[in-house]
């Protein structure tokens, strides 16, 4: 069960190894983009090319669902961002159980947006973790767990691929020992909990009288969706990708003090930051090597 790439490429893992996938389950299809185009979700076109059947609910709590799933008789289910939570006669179907790919250091940042949060909180290391589903959200007990770095030019999309690459390979050598027996399941510190809700539009605003780093974390964290943004002469600016500066200036915070030859930097309440790709209200996304020669040293970003 799985939706994203993140869910494809372990889905393609699991076939590599020798698995016998009897059955992908999928968010519903949805509509993408400006103009609202029908799509299936990754998981979804990595099934039905590897020519397994695919089964998208809108909900698993539903007879149907719990039906599907059990006249299939699954000696295990494997979950990794599906994005629903399985009720409790779902997880009870499996011969053994269900064993859920979680992209995070558990008990640190149960939920749905865990990728997200450690690069806006500024961690270093992240990972995934195997763990023994339960009817809670990420609440149950942990098998195994990887440790992953994360570069300061990470973001959420390539920190997710590094992760799915990692969580795919550990996942095979954590199965076979898990059914054997041989792993011992750890009970999660309540204590350590840190939670990773779902990212919001309104999480998008820069503050530009935060330092460089925190800056530059929100944009890279928030690149695939919503894209933090900011305002310039009263239109609103997406920024997708940024760098941190070496050198700071003596400017108002949100003020571009350099503006030519693909330099865009601008000054943050500690340090600068040089924008490296954005998109204007109403115009394209571009690269600053194509457009920073547009905007004038001394605009505030924010005003």
């Amino acid at each position: 069960m799985g939706t994203p790439e993140f869910s494809g490429n372990v889905l393609q893992g699991l076939v590599n190894a020798g698995y016998n996938i009897v059955l992908s389950v999928s968010q519903p299809d949805k509509p993408v983009g400006r103009k609202h185009i029908i799509t299936s979700p990754p998981a979804k076109v990595v099934a039905l090319d590897l020519g397994i059947e695919v089964y998208q609910p809108d909900s698993l709590k539903t007879e149907e669902a719990h039906e599907k799933i059990k006249s299939l008789n699954p000696d295990l289910l494997i979950t990794a961002a599906y994005g629903k939570i399985l009720p409790q006669s779902m997880l009870d179907i499996p011969k053994y159980g269900c064993i859920n790919v979680h992209a995070s250091l558990l008990p640190k940042y149960r939920g749905a947006a865990p990728v997200q949060y450690c690069i806006l909180n500024g961690d270093d290391v992240t990972g995934v973790t195997i763990m023994k589903m339960d009817a809670g959200m990420d609440t149950g007990d942990i098998l195994s767990q990887v440790e992953v770095p994360i570069d300061i030019a990470d973001t959420t999309e390539s920190l997710m691929n590094k992760l799915a690459d990692s969580g795919r390979d550990f996942l095979m050598g954590t199965i076979d020992d898990y059914v054997d027996g041989k792993i011992t399941p750890i009970v999660q510190d309540e204590e350590r909990v840190v939670l990773s809700p779902p990212i919001t539009q309104d999480m998008a605003l820069i503050d530009w009288n935060l330092s460089a780093r925190e800056i530059h974390d929100k944009i890279r964290a928030l690149s695939g969706w919503p894209g933090a943004s900011t305002t310039l002469e009263g239109k609103r600016v997406k920024i997708y990708a940024s760098r941190i500066a070496e050198e700071s200036d003596e400017a108002s915070n949100g003020e571009i003090t350099v503006a030519r030859k693909g330099d865009l930097k601008v000054s943050c309440g500690d340090g600068s930051i040089y924008i490296l790709e954005l998109q204007l209200e109403g115009g394209k996304r571009l690269k600053a090597l194509d457009c920073a020669h547009n905007y004038k040293p001394g605009t505030v970003f924010g005003a």
